[in-house]
């Protein structure tokens, strides 16, 4: 509770000045807007209308710009701050994974599975005929590397985790209704919709992986 004592003080102590000076330009440009009403009001016949074009015009861009002020530190607000940031990004050292094994890591509150593969497990992947896919995609595009399987450990049945080297195709195996999925992660059998998903990654060296 102290902490968080805390942290809503230092959130109020740089919003009221921002507040301060928003309400400050709102009340300029409301000022502005009643004196030029009352300039247009007492305008004689014989004076152009630029002028009143004019006053209108400054008093709506005066406005925007209090509206602005006022609004965007709300909006700034709800920005995830750098600690949020870094728990959407997580490295993975791969360097002690062996072939045909595989390990979970947690991104996003959610399960990872890195495989490596097997030229075994490789080669099935690899020669499956589309047409028997529930959702068609092939290997080469779930991969970056054909070694490395990275894919979210959850069903896309009813996101249940599923289990490693089971099932009918030597892939996962949902306990939960049973779906298979294969050595690349795809539906083959059972009542899950899609494909397990892959998330953003990218290899930041041969050793390092960063997802998200």
């Amino acid at each position: 509770m102290l902490l968080l004592s805390i942290n809503i003080r230092a959130f109020d102590a740089n919003l009221y000045w921002y507040c301060y000076l928003a309400l400050l330009i709102v009340f300029l440009y409301l000022s502005w807007v009643f004196v030029s009403i009352k300039v247009v009001d007492k305008e004689q016949k014989g004076e152009t209308t630029e002028r009143r074009d004019f006053l209108f015009t400054a008093s709506y861009a005066l406005g925007a710009v209090g509206v602005g002020a006022a609004v965007w530190p709300l909006i700034d607000q709800m920005n995830p701050d750098a600690s949020v940031k870094a728990l959407a990004i997580t490295e993975v050292d791969i360097s002690k994974i062996g072939l045909g094994k595989t390990i979970t890591v947690l991104w996003r509150g959610k399960p990872v599975f890195i495989r490596r593969r097997t030229q075994e497990e490789i080669s099935k992947a690899q020669n499956v005929n589309l047409e028997e896919l529930k959702d068609p995609q092939k290997d080469e595009d779930r991969v970056k590397k054909p070694e490395w399987l990275i894919m979210t450990g959850v069903c896309t049945h009813l996101g249940c985790v599923p289990l490693g080297e089971k099932g009918d195709f030597g892939g996962w195996f949902c306990p939960c209704h049973g779906s298979h999925y294969d050595t690349s992660g795809r539906i083959r059998k059972g009542p899950a919709p899609t494909n397990l998903e892959i998330p953003k990654y990218e290899f930041v060296d041969n050793n390092t992986i960063k997802i998200g």
